[in-house]
């Protein structure tokens, strides 16, 4: 069996603010699919919430010392991420969640960003759209690099304008304002992806205090499919992706090398879209 090490954890820490981690709720899916995974082998999950990279590398200096953990579930990978490099000193084994590329020495579940971005592309300009924008996450993940580019890449190819891109947080706030931002254009977007659900509900809300009818005049899909997305008023057109599993892969890694066996290379379920009622096709122009 595998799994049983010397403390019988593993550890995933998440830095972002507390907020944003109950909003969303992929982490929910995530962690209960990491949990269910892990438990099938007696080992637990020790889940530590904190506010930025500094407090993170903190937390995992801490498990160290103490030998709380087995191996370390790292999320979200940045560019430039110095963290595989102290979990690699502190001698705690790590699996990498979510990267588009393999990261040297460290396995991983990677994940496949740039189908979906081009998927979502390809049915925006099936439904006329040219003008195009994107509101990111923070451009240091690799996983935003990664959408941003297959998107560029898609309209450079379909030969439409390139996407306008504005940065956010994943917070209601950031949506309501990007959203707000890209509707006062002198030539707004006819289509808006958004890279979570919080913020293109958040968005959506906007737009309807602007005025701008959705699907009508804009056209909104939000990435991670849930009951805030399907609940809207018009439902949101997702990129939707099996979290839970997502979850459960991450976790047969994280078994894997707690008991230092070679970790297989596995694969995040790929996101793929689901049309609902906040896409249509592009308004007439003039």
């Amino acid at each position: 069996m595998v799994g049983g090490g010397a403390s019988g954890a593993v550890g995933l820490v998440l830095a972002r603010p507390r907020p944003l981690v109950s909003a969303e709720l992929f982490f929910m899916e995530f962690v209960a699919g990491i949990e269910e995974g892990l438990a099938e082998h007696d080992m637990a999950l020790l889940l530590h919430l904190v506010n930025d990279g500094e407090a993170e590398l903190s937390a995992y200096r801490r498990w160290s010392r103490r030998r709380l953990v087995d191996a370390v579930v790292v999320f979200n990978p940045a560019v430039d991420d110095e963290r595989p490099a102290v979990l690699g000193e502190l001698g705690l084994p790590a699996v990498i969640a979510g990267a588009p590329s393999p990261v040297p020495g460290v396995p991983g579940v990677r994940t496949d960003h740039a189908t979906p971005a081009q998927e979502a592309l390809t049915r925006l300009l099936e439904l006329g759209h040219r003008e195009i924008a994107r509101v990111t996450g923070p451009e240091g993940l690799l996983h935003t690099r990664a959408r941003t580019q297959a998107l560029v890449e898609g309209c450079r190819k379909a030969g439409v304008p390139d996407p306008v891109l504005v940065e956010g947080d994943y917070s209601s706030e950031a949506g309501a304002r990007l959203t707000g931002e890209l509707l006062g254009r002198r030539e707004p977007p006819t289509a808006i992806l958004y890279d979570n659900d919080v913020m293109a509900v958040a968005g959506l809300d906007v737009a309807r205090d602007l005025g701008v009818p959705v699907p009508e005049r804009l056209s909104m899909v939000a990435w991670d499919d849930s009951a805030l997305c399907r609940l809207a008023t018009p439902a949101l057109t997702t990129m939707s992706v099996d979290v839970y599993r997502y979850g459960v892969s991450v976790a047969e890694s994280a078994l894997e090398c707690a008991a230092g066996l070679p970790v297989t290379e596995r694969w995040s379920p790929t996101a793929r879209f689901v049309p609902r009622d906040s896409t249509g096709p592009a308004p007439p122009v003039g």
